[in-house]
């Protein structure tokens, strides 16, 4: 039996994400395929939707604003920090991507963007916000969720 993709299915698919600029940000196509579980935040909200109703076989080329795949960029998402925040042997350069521990244990990057002996500027949108994605899919398997199944 077939199954399609639905909440809670666990999907096996080869994915490309191209910017307007033709730049592919990311691409399984020559490598690995990537499998999920669709609902557990792996994708952005946007690229999983994306993904509902298709069949191991089906292939799908669609464009997305950016409030549908990764979000505006928000001027609110870049910090300034001191520089004694840093260990002081690290490499701060802009265009570095450093991690970040949060109040749950999480860890997010942030992208230096500039800095001087006492300050240093950190972008925390997300690298691929404010653009439009060209979201390319293969789909290769898709396993129901357990306990369930979808026609």
């Amino acid at each position: 039996m077939r199954y399609n993709v639905s909440p809670g299915s666990t999907v096996t698919l080869h994915l490309s994400l191209t910017l307007e600029d033709g730049t592919v940000a990311e691409s399984t196509f020559d490598g690995e395929p990537f499998t999920f579980t669709l609902g557990e935040g792996t994708l952005a909200r946007g690229l999983e939707l994306a993904l509902y109703g298709l069949y191991p076989g089906d292939t799908q080329r669609l464009e997305l604003a950016p409030e549908q795949s990764f979000g505006q960029r928000d001027p609110a998402n870049i910090h300034r920090l001191p520089r004694t925040a840093f260990p002081a042997d690290m490499c701060i350069e802009p265009g570095v991507v450093v991690g970040f521990d949060v109040p749950d244990g999480e860890e997010v990057g942030g992208a230096v963007l500039a800095l001087d002996a006492a300050w240093v500027e950190v972008d925390f949108n997300h690298p691929l916000a404010g653009h439009v994605i060209t979201f390319d899919v293969a789909i290769i398997d898709v396993v129901p969720p357990a306990g369930g199944h979808t026609p």
